[in-house]
């Protein structure tokens, strides 16, 4: 039950969008027991932010929330590629990008909790 949210500055087209998020399907199973079957992308471009007290550089703030948990490395692994996915596909530095992971004990889905 993961849901990944995206949030940067850089303008992408619908083609980049959609790039991006096959690329974050594809990506996901880096998490032990975690699939595309459940995963939840939104990708949100054009926002006005600023880093480094900068806003003329593509940012990115990303965030994964999780049912259950993970490890450190695997983190680590899911981290690299979306930072590689957002280099190649939104020009955004690894220096420029953010992920923050949330764990929950507590998920609902179609009417019933996990």
């Amino acid at each position: 039950m993961p849901f990944i949210n995206i949030k940067t500055n850089a303008a992408l087209s619908q083609e980049k969008k959609g790039i991006i998020k096959r690329r974050l399907f594809d990506c996901i199973s880096v998490i032990p027991g975690k699939s595309d079957r459940y995963l939840m992308v939104a990708l949100e471009d054009g926002l006005d932010m600023a880093f480094h007290r900068e806003s003329a550089a593509n940012i990115a703030f990303t965030e994964v929330k999780l049912f259950g948990g993970s490890t450190k490395d695997a983190y680590q692994k899911l981290t690299a590629a979306i930072c590689n996915i957002l280099s190649d596909e939104a020009d955004v530095s690894g220096e420029c990008c953010y992920v923050k992971f949330e764990e929950t004990k507590y998920w609902g889905y179609n009417g019933f909790m996990f």
